[in-house]
């Protein structure tokens, strides 16, 4: 049975190596660039999953799936790659500033607890003795996850491809998706500008590409808008760690991250910036990187003598008029699967999206 995925960032990388584990399917992956070149080489790999806001339905189930399946996964890719995948799992501090938030927070905990979660609710003092660094005179509690994590979106991305070819999966870079072979409602043949695929299964993961594909395919489905929301970061080198060198967890301040890298690097992320209107894509602003920066500093002064290494940014596709991320056949009857608009929970949802396009398959073979 023929798979083609087109796209593959950490999403695509992820269901053809859970797809390539049933030697039933042969799997073709078409990326226009390289491995990881879109949002997934720009994101910094935070899951944010027992601490999310996320308590029920299917936003839940998915990070609650991811999580578990990374338990797992993990050392499985370690042990293809033969090296161990770079990862953070010291878990997330999230500073609470309010102390009319600690209510809702504590409602969680117990939510947590009864799901099977650890959920922690540190004082003042805690959080002064674990993470020292931190400037706490407008924090009222920290609140701590110990089993979410982050984890290095390209080095992840690597592992995953680099598993599904050791099963026979192809790989094709360089390699954009020009057209269709259709054949009533279903897609026959996939065409990159050099070659001709054919395709029992079809599965989207391009992320803002996706538009663009479902514009070809619309006369199966409905095209999917995919708004794309610019996020920027930074890289820093500190003289020394910070904190704790036994304590480096992710810290989360107002929505602004500061992640461990190792040797004494540090990332700060991200921005959230919508196209302005009348724009099809927003640009990069000074101001808003800068202050992400100063949002930083003010609850971790020590950054202040960081050297800067780097700043980038890149594109998160947001759907429209419907839930991120959209994983779902394009139309009824339709052998072509939407697994993509992961918006800024690309790396976290990863395992529970191919687990997903999986079961679909499956469903549809059975």
């Amino acid at each position: 049975m023929q798979v083609v995925i087109i796209g593959c960032g950490v999403v695509g990388a992820a269901i053809a190596y859970e797809l390539s584990q049933n030697s039933q399917y042969s799997i073709t992956v078409l990326e226009k660039n390289v491995p990881a070149h879109g949002a997934t080489g720009a994101a910094l790999g935070i899951a944010m999953g027992v601490i999310s806001h996320k308590v029920k339905g299917r936003n839940w189930r998915l990070r609650e799936a991811s999580l578990k399946r990374y338990a797992s996964l993990l050392p499985e890719l370690a042990a293809i790659t033969g090296q161990p995948l770079p990862h953070n799992a010291q878990g997330i501090l999230s500073l609470c500033f309010e102390a009319t938030d600690l209510p809702w927070w504590q409602s969680l905990q117990a939510r947590r607890q009864r799901q099977g979660w650890p959920l922690e609710i540190w004082p003042l003092d805690q959080v002064a003795a674990a993470c020292p660094h931190l400037k706490l005179d407008n924090v009222v509690a920290g609140i701590y996850s110990p089993q979410d994590l982050q984890i290095a979106p390209k080095a992840l991305t690597v592992a995953l491809i680099a598993g599904a070819q050791q099963r026979g999966v192809a790989l094709q870079v360089a390699s954009p998706v020009v057209g269709f072979e259709r054949q009533g409602n279903c897609v026959e043949a996939v065409l990159t500008d050099s070659a001709r695929y054919e395709a029992d299964w079809v599965i989207v993961t391009a992320g803002l590409g996706s538009t663009d594909l479902t514009q070809q395919l619309r006369e199966l489905g409905e095209p999917l808008p995919l708004v794309p929301v610019l996020g920027q970061g930074i890289r820093v080198r500190s003289p020394h760690p910070l904190g704790l060198t036994t304590f480096q967890p992710v810290i989360n301040g107002n929505d602004v991250h500061l992640v461990p890298l190792g040797d004494r690097e540090y990332g700060v992320a991200a921005t959230v910036e919508f196209p302005e209107e009348g724009s099809l894509t927003p640009l990069p602003q000074e101001a808003a990187l800068a202050t992400l920066w100063q949002q930083a500093i003010a609850y971790c002064p020590s950054l202040q003598t960081s050297e800067i290494l780097e700043t980038w940014y890149g594109l998160r596709p947001r759907p429209q008029g419907q839930a991120a991320p959209v994983i779902k056949p394009l139309a009824a009857g339709s052998n072509v699967i939407l697994a993509t608009g992961h918006y800024r929970n690309g790396v976290l949802l990863a395992p529970a999206t191919a687990q997903a396009v999986v079961d679909l398959v499956t469903d549809a073979v059975e």
